[in-house]
């Protein structure tokens, strides 16, 4: 597996969103391309930064959530630049033998693959590289078999990345593919960016995104339902990122609906 930014085609010269995530939350892999781009967004969008960050608490708190229910298999699509603590750190503090498999098809992700490859003992990590948009691949990989079995539950992790599949791209039948697949009890967990809002802002996003060679599509609350059809939402349902079950509600009063610019749900397989 390549480890070194020399073997692998990471096109410096152009912004990528997991780059720039990776700027959003003070991580340091990233490039002018992208840190120009993160300018732009945030000439439109100040609370990017905010944004991210709610999004990211929102990983941690139903991977903590779902880790202490007993789950122990996660597939996270949309892997992203590692920052710790990463997926498998925090479902492998509550469940030291928790397996999860990354997934991503950026090649910079690729290049540091191996810091989502330190396990617990009992536990173990993978990484796939692969797109979203062809998840029978994802499927079938071998990492993904050797290290999840799909005929138990799963928790399915597509955070922040499906507004970066359009409707033209088929990310409702990308969706239930994925959702098919799993064993009844498996959850899908979620997070999406939103017009809802902060309309004029979220169309300046899109727009800034799309210069830099990336197209977003936001979802209203009704259309990010959808992803969740036949399915149990947990309480409290669909809700901002931050206000999703908030360790402290005080701390999510400190951020607005406007500043974070994005829904998050989980629900379960019947």
């Amino acid at each position: 597996m390549p480890t070194d930014y020399n073997e692998v085609n990471l096109e410096l010269h152009r912004a990528h969103s997991a780059r720039m995530y990776d700027y959003y939350l003070g991580g340091t892999t990233n490039f002018a391309a992208d840190r120009e781009a993160v300018g732009k967004v945030m000439a439109v969008f100040p609370w990017a930064e905010i944004a991210a960050r709610a999004n990211r608490a929102f990983m941690h708190r139903s991977t903590r959530l779902l880790a202490g229910a007993g789950l122990r298999q996660f597939l996270d699509i949309g892997t992203g630049i590692p920052t710790s603590p990463n997926l498998h750190e925090v479902a492998q503090q509550t469940r030291p033998d928790a397996r999860v498999v990354y997934v991503d098809n950026d090649p910079i992700v690729l290049a540091h693959a191996k810091a989502l490859l330190h396990s617990t003992e009992q536990g173990r990590t993978a990484y796939v590289q692969a797109d979203v948009t062809d998840p029978a691949v994802i499927l079938a990989s071998p990492e993904l078999r050797a290290t999840i079995d799909l005929a138990e539950p799963v928790a399915l992790s597509l955070n922040a990345l499906l507004h970066f599949v359009p409707d033209d791209l088929g990310a409702h039948r990308i969706v239930e593919r994925l959702k098919g697949a799993l064993a009844p009890g498996s959850v899908l967990v979620m997070s999406h960016g939103s017009p809802d809002f902060a309309p004029e802002e979220a169309a300046r996003i899109s727009q800034v995104y799309a210069n830099a060679g990336t197209r977003i599509q936001m979802r209203t609350k009704e259309e990010f339902a959808r992803f969740f059809t036949g399915w149990e939402l947990l309480e409290p349902g669909v809700a901002p990122t931050h206000r999703w079950r908030s360790d402290d509600e005080r701390d999510a009063g400190t951020v607005s609906d406007a500043q974070v610019c994005a829904y998050a749900a989980v629900a379960r397989k019947p």
